[in-house]
């Protein structure tokens, strides 16, 4: 297989990269004031990641989960979130916001999934919500458009 070369955005507009990962620290803040714990936080980025197919972004997001306290269960779960039973009401609601915002060119965010997650997250939690899944959602377009390499991890022997 011969590698293709791709224009890596965050190398070469440095400028607009370093613009959007501050404002992802914004968001990572103004989730924190709100409420939005790592877990959670963590629980929609990467599953956001998933349906996008980002598996650069996956990858990040699966550590940080860890480290955030998700097990590796649950993860394996976060698939199949509507069939499963270990996610709380609330982490159910940002997953499917989370879905919501990744699907957004078909309907928008739907009456529906609007009402339901604000009938579980306050005003301020919501909009914590939607701006972590806008800033997500870019890094995967990002990630996706460069073919960010995912290797093996060192020390991973399997085929």
């Amino acid at each position: 297989m011969t590698e293709e070369r791709r224009v890596h955005l965050s190398r070469s507009a440095r400028p607009a990269y370093d613009a959007l990962e501050a404002f992802s620290q914004t968001v990572g803040d103004i989730a924190k004031s709100a409420g939005i714990d790592e877990r959670l936080k963590e629980l929609v980025l990467l599953h956001t990641s998933q349906l996008n197919g980002c598996a650069y972004c996956v990858r990040v997001h699966v550590d940080r989960a860890v480290t955030a306290g998700v097990t590796v269960d649950e993860i394996a779960q976060l698939a199949a979130w509507r069939e499963s039973g270990v996610f709380s009401a609330r982490e159910r609601a940002a997953l499917q916001l989370a879905e919501s915002y990744v699907y957004i060119h078909e309907e928008g965010i739907p009456d529906e999934v609007y009402d339901h997650v604000g009938g579980i997250f306050t005003e301020q939690e919501y909009v914590a919500l939607s701006w972590l899944l806008v800033s997500i959602n870019s890094f995967n377009r990002i990630t996706i458009a460069g073919k960010y390499p995912v290797p093996p991890r060192r020390g991973d022997t399997r085929a």
